[in-house]
């Protein structure tokens, strides 16, 4: 089960406030999970802490070179480690695929920058390349948060309520039911009799309708 996640970046602050902040905050507090933030300039030889060089063969931007990166990597790793590469190219994260990294012990995060990184640690390095969508971020500091958040919420304890994961959307292909909590009856808009009946069969029964109702309304193609 996972106990430690690495993540290595260029912009350490913008995930600071993030990882340290409500849940997974908590669950660091409480030794649930050891969250680790490092500075890839640290391991820069260069006196300007300077990580980054123009691509063989020109085009735009930079990418982050070789050197510092497998000297990270190689100082952070362990035998149990999985190494993952945050990149527009990966594959698509998803609730099962947090499952399965939720089973291993330790996971190291790369975020890249400019261009990416030196395929030569991709190609020697890294295990696992993830996307969090089709689109393209500044850099993959805030993909890696979201991986972090959607990997921690599987880890036994961090929810504190664990029901909370089986009735998330995604759970299994279907989307999350309606929610209601006081008033029962706001500016005339009441909410489902059945919630309000005690009858614990039944509300489960309008749940599960729901979840079918809203997968087919707004992502038919998870169920098609």
């Amino acid at each position: 089960m996972l106990s430690r996640i690495d993540l290595l970046t260029l912009f350490p602050k913008m995930a600071e406030g993030f990882l340290t902040e409500s849940i997974l905050g908590r669950a660091s507090a409480h030794g649930l999970l050891s969250i680790n933030i490092h500075n890839l300039r640290d391991w820069s030889t260069d006196k300007h802490h300077r990580v980054d060089d123009r691509p063989f063969g020109g085009g735009a931007g930079m990418l982050l070179m070789p050197e510092p990166l497998f000297a990270a990597i190689e100082e952070i790793r362990t035998p149990e480690t999985t190494t993952i590469y945050l990149c527009p190219d990966g594959e698509p994260l998803s609730t099962p695929l947090a499952r399965e990294l939720s089973e291993k012990p330790h996971l190291l995060l790369i975020s890249g920058h400019y261009e990416g990184v030196d395929q030569r640690v991709r190609d020697a390095l890294v295990d696992r390349e993830i996307s969090i969508g089709d689109y393209v971020l500044t850099n993959g500091t805030l993909p890696a948060a979201v991986l972090i958040d959607c990997v921690a919420r599987q880890v036994p304890g961090v929810l504190g309520e664990e029901k909370s994961l089986t009735q998330d959307s995604f759970n299994d292909n279907f989307l999350t039911f309606p929610q209601f909590t006081r008033p029962a009856e706001f500016r005339g808009m009441k909410v489902p009799e059945v919630l309000l009946s005690g009858d614990h069969a039944a509300i489960e029964r309008w749940r599960e309708e729901e979840r079918r109702r809203q997968t087919r309304l707004r992502r038919p193609d998870l169920n098609p």
